[in-house]
């Protein structure tokens, strides 16, 4: 009896079948949770300033900004799955099997969905700078809302035949009531690292790389004045510039996901997770999740209509007629 007195059971009215609450330093956990929390909120706010300045200004409607819309969405919910992931701070899962459930399908949905953003954006830049002539007609609004969509839809029926055991049978894995576990077989596991990583990464490294090699020498060409300056040719150059600019941005856009993403995989890969202890496993999931708190930054530091469009939001100008039609460029 003196042992369940000083045992702290999640659920304590459930004496034989609730999880005991791990025994964590109070000052960690209080630290832990104002970083989730701070994490959270950034990432929720930053990432609805992208979404409501893409949807509602006229201007923004590109076709590269939709991909970013698309990335924005994404990280709006990796935001919102942050806040969920206070919940097991002190150790205990208290929202039920299926929020449980929901919780982890949602994570990997969004997982899937932001690296075939990832891999728009590095066919759009790809085009863009190594096929200049046909970019407008190969790349449409049209085409890009379409394979948006089709990004989406994959993902969800991708995610949902992986993990049917677990949406199927909820809390199936767990061994106590407080607990939020998920088992993935090994298959499902080696199809998810190959279609989720490896194929992904090798795609935009390719793609990239490519782009790079071709931007440097139209960087040089400029520089060396090859292009005639008429008013035509400023035209060119600064389309040239802008894009150049555009494809360094998404660079970095995708050098920094690839960053926060490649521990988690690299773990997946190598089978070393069950070595990991409790704060390493926490510090490479909250990563990923701290990298859909960078992507607006980085637009903010580097997009002056970004900058421009928060200023409309913050100062409620955004409400006012025709504001959608407001000069953002």
């Amino acid at each position: 009896m003196e042992t369940l007195v000083e045992t702290e059971l999640c659920f304590p009215q459930l004496l034989n079948s609730s999880c005991v609450k791990p025994k964590l330093p109070q000052f960690e956990t209080m630290m832990t949770y104002v970083i989730l929390s701070t994490i959270s909120v950034l990432t929720v706010f930053l990432n609805l300033l992208v979404i409501i300045s893409i949807s509602h200004f006229k201007q923004l409607h590109s076709p590269t900004n939709f991909l970013i819309l698309s990335l924005a969405v994404s990280d709006f919910f990796v935001g919102l799955l942050t806040m969920l992931q206070t919940t097991l701070v002190e150790g205990c899962w208290f929202l039920g099997d299926l929020m449980c459930s929901l919780y982890h399908f949602v994570g990997y949905i969004i997982t899937s969905t932001s690296v075939g953003a990832m891999i728009l954006i590095s066919i759009d830049r790809y085009v863009a700078i190594c096929d200049p002539m046909h970019y407008s007609i190969r790349v449409t609004q049209k085409r890009v809302k379409v394979c948006v969509c089709l990004c989406w839809i994959c993902s969800v029926i991708f995610q949902s035949l992986n993990l049917n055991d677990v949406l199927y049978e909820p809390g199936r894995y767990n061994s106590c009531f407080g607990e939020c576990m998920y088992v993935i077989n090994y298959i499902a596991g080696i199809v998810d690292v190959i279609f989720c990583f490896i194929l992904p990464i090798t795609v935009i490294v390719v793609l990239y790389m490519r782009v790079f090699v071709v931007a440097v020498s139209q960087a040089r060409a400029m520089r060396s004045h090859i292009v005639t300056v008429t008013v035509q040719g400023s035209v060119k150059v600064t389309a040239k510039k802008s894009e150049l600019k555009a494809a360094r941005t998404l660079g970095i856009v995708v050098v920094v996901f690839l960053l926060c993403l490649c521990p988690y995989y690299c773990v997946a890969l190598t089978g070393k997770d069950n070595l990991m202890n409790a704060y390493s496993a926490a510090f490479v999931i909250c990563l990923y999740y701290f990298n859909a708190c960078l992507n607006p930054l980085i637009y903010a530091l580097f997009y002056p209509w970004f900058r421009k469009s928060v200023k409309f939001i913050v100062t409620l100008k955004i409400l006012q007629p025709d504001s959608c039609e407001a000069n953002i460029l």
